[in-house]
């Protein structure tokens, strides 16, 4: 498939309606996600379309790429890119979970988003270390230091992915649990949370004892 062939495909899936609820969502496109990536799926793998219709700038064409791409194709400097010119929540969050996290470059981007000056950017950092603080050996008291400090006043995107370090932090270690709970209800950080029945809280505190719940049965 062309590059001109898959938008052609894409705009032929524009749907208001899917405009209206995923622009509310920080996603400025019209196509249902199922439908989309039943597209992603007929095309397969597909490197070099996926580097066209990332080019291309269209949000929809951007998130197809991401489910199209092969990870380990993309070099450090190409996904620094990619982060710093994302226009979607969504491709924010795909391009690590389905490309970073699956790629050779998620220490060294990880350690260079980290401390970033552009507070989006500096959540992809802390995105993927919230991925690697239970597989690395990272300094979880340092990390803790730097929530604690930093994640009442940090911009949206940064807090939230403080946040999931915090209460992963909490989960996976028992001898820093405590910290991480007193962490959680001084900042009150995502205490008010709207929450669907049956859903747990963002709230670290309740998310962390939750989570221990289920494991501990």
């Amino acid at each position: 498939m062309t590059v001109d062939e898959a938008l052609a495909e894409l705009a032929a899936l524009e749907d208001p309606k899917a405009r209206t609820v995923n622009e509310r969502h920080g996603d400025p496109h019209g196509v249902n996600l199922t439908k989309l990536r039943a597209l992603a799926k007929t095309i397969g793998t597909d490197q070099d379309l996926a580097r066209d219709l990332w080019a291309s700038g269209d949000v929809a064409a951007q998130l197809l790429a991401l489910l199209i791409s092969k990870p380990k194709q993309y070099t450090a400097d190409e996904l620094d890119t990619m982060l710093r010119t994302t226009r979607s929540e969504k491709a924010h969050d795909w391009l690590l979970n389905y490309v970073v996290k699956k790629s050779p470059h998620e220490t060294a981007l990880r350690n260079r988003w980290f401390d970033d000056a552009d507070p989006r950017v500096r959540a992809a950092g802390w995105a993927l270390t919230t991925h690697a603080v239970t597989k690395a050996d990272l300094d979880r008291d340092d990390l803790l230091d730097r929530i604690e400090s930093e994640m009442k006043d940090a911009e949206p995107k940064l807090q939230w992915s403080m946040n999931e370090t915090l209460a992963t932090i909490g989960i996976e270690d028992e001898a820093r649990r405590a910290r991480a709970v007193q962490i959680g209800e001084d900042l009150q950080v995502l205490a008010d949370y709207p929450v669907s029945k049956g859903c747990t809280s963002p709230f670290a505190p309740i998310w962390i004892a939750e989570m221990v719940r289920r494991r501990e049965g």
